[in-house]
């Protein structure tokens, strides 16, 4: 919008008129919507004075920003199995737990005072949710700081025995622990993921494969390695085909089998392992070169 001004000035008795113009710019076309004035020590001081319905009520709307930006920061670190909106909610009992219970006379802001316990209902509540014990869930954290370091530090994955080592415990508990920790891992069987043979999104459900169920390719590979079976036996010697038909077929000890040949216990384990490492020499050769 232009706005022009009408400015008479006299210079040698003669009289003279200027327009000035003077451009303002106003924005017509967007409006700011006013903001609401943030929650004063009297809004507080008129609730506790008078406990009103409606008052009470509008401050918990002002603060439900408050939880939907915890819920957000603390959503990032969890699986996307945990609901946002579900954090949201539980958060909300937190804030109204933190509103009942505070008070303003002490000088702190609610804010600092509803933050750890909007956080505090939302763990509480995964918390009662999850099956597994949080030993085991402070042991994963445990083995996946240790992983962490150790592959920084040598540039590679730790073998077992150097991340046993880092975490204080036996290769044997520390496999016990990651099959704890493989068993709390929930997977959807709608989510979508990649086959291997054309890397195809499909959902979960159709790549599972029920291992014990037999095929036509496993039970002809099965026949395949009894044939071959029968054929490695005849190759080995007359001591070695009795050991092993009396150890598999007829069930016996090694001590009884020793009776029966008239040796000692250990030799007949001596024997035993001679005739297993020779199968399954001939069965890797076979079949590796098969391959």
């Amino acid at each position: 919008m232009i706005k022009t001004q009408k400015v008479q000035s006299t210079r040698g008795g003669s009289e003279k008129k200027q327009i000035k113009r003077i451009s303002v710019y106003e924005d017509t076309t967007q409006t700011k919507t006013p903001r609401k004035p943030p929650i004063s020590p009297l809004d507080w001081k008129r609730y506790m004075l008078h406990g009103a319905p409606e008052v009470r009520a509008r401050l918990l709307k002002e603060y439900l920003p408050l939880v939907r930006n915890v819920a957000g920061r603390m959503a990032i670190g969890f699986p996307r199995s945990v609901e946002l909106q579900d954090l949201i909610n539980t958060g909300v009992i937190g804030l109204v737990e933190a509103f009942r219970n505070f008070d303003p006379g002490r000088g702190v802001k609610f804010e600092t005072y509803a933050v750890p316990r909007i956080r505090g209902a939302i763990l509480d509540e995964l918390r009662a949710l999850d099956w597994v014990p949080r030993s085991t869930r402070a042991r994963t954290r445990e083995i996946d700081r240790a992983n962490l370091f150790l592959e920084n530090r040598f540039g590679r994955q730790p073998t077992h025995d150097e991340l046993a080592k880092r975490v204080g415990c036996t290769v044997q508990e520390l496999l016990t622990a990651k099959g704890d920790a493989s068993c709390s891992t929930l997977l959807s069987l709608d989510e979508t993921v990649y086959r291997e043979d054309d890397n195809h999104q499909v959902p979960r459900i159709e790549i599972i494969k029920d291992a014990s169920n037999p095929t036509a390719l496993g039970d002809l590979e099965k026949s395949e390695l009894r044939a071959f079976l029968v054929t490695a036996i005849d190759r080995l010697t007359e001591q070695e085909k009795l050991v092993i038909a009396l150890y598999y077929f007829e069930e016996l000890t090694l001590k009884e089998i020793g009776e029966v040949m008239s040796i000692s216990e250990s030799r007949v384990s001596q024997i035993h392992t001679k005739a297993v490492l020779k199968l399954r020499g001939m069965i890797k050769e076979r079949f590796s070169a098969n391959e």
